[in-house]
């Protein structure tokens, strides 16, 4: 009887995935998928005065779940490597070109304004500061004096008739 050498150490078992951040338990700790109510209590629900007979609710809640429960199930047998494989390219893909082409030319976008900010703020002082300047000295001679001007007589309202 020709026994069976054992699986390879890289070769690694869905159980062994336990890796830092992979929780078997808790598949949504992000609640990225908080809207998306599918229970049966989200609905369904008779208002007191209009009820099915128990045997229909029962069977009907067993139906849903069950129907529910293999077409999700089936679907993501089906699709979800699948699926998964797609986003990863799509995130793969996002993230190579913010790194190699987006930031890079943000990056040369930011020198080169700088350069443009640097000319116009010279230009700026150059042709606004002496007028800015000048209305600072006009205005630092204005002298303010604050007086209490007496109560005086209520005016007449000249729109009453």
């Amino acid at each position: 009887m020709a026994r069976i050498p054992p699986a390879p150490s890289y070769m690694s078992k869905v159980s062994d995935m336990a890796a830092p951040g992979f929780d078997m338990e808790n598949r949504d700790p992000n609640n990225l998928n908080e809207h998306l109510q599918v229970m049966w209590d989200d609905v369904f629900g008779e208002p007191e005065g209009v009820r099915s007979t128990e045997c229909a609710w029962k069977c009907s809640y067993k139906c849903f779940r069950g129907t529910r429960s293999c077409c999700y199930l089936v679907l993501t047998v089906l699709f979800a490597p699948c699926l998964a494989f797609c986003s990863a390219i799509n995130f793969a893909c996002l993230a190579f070109s913010h790194i190699w082409c987006l930031a890079p030319c943000l990056r040369t976008w930011k020198i080169n304004c700088s350069f443009s900010r640097a000319v116009c703020t010279v230009c700026c002082a150059a042709c606004c500061g002496p007028c800015a300047e000048t209305c600072g000295l006009y205005f630092s001679k204005v002298k303010v004096r604050y007086q209490r001007l007496p109560d005086g007589e209520e005016e007449k309202d000249i729109m009453i008739v």
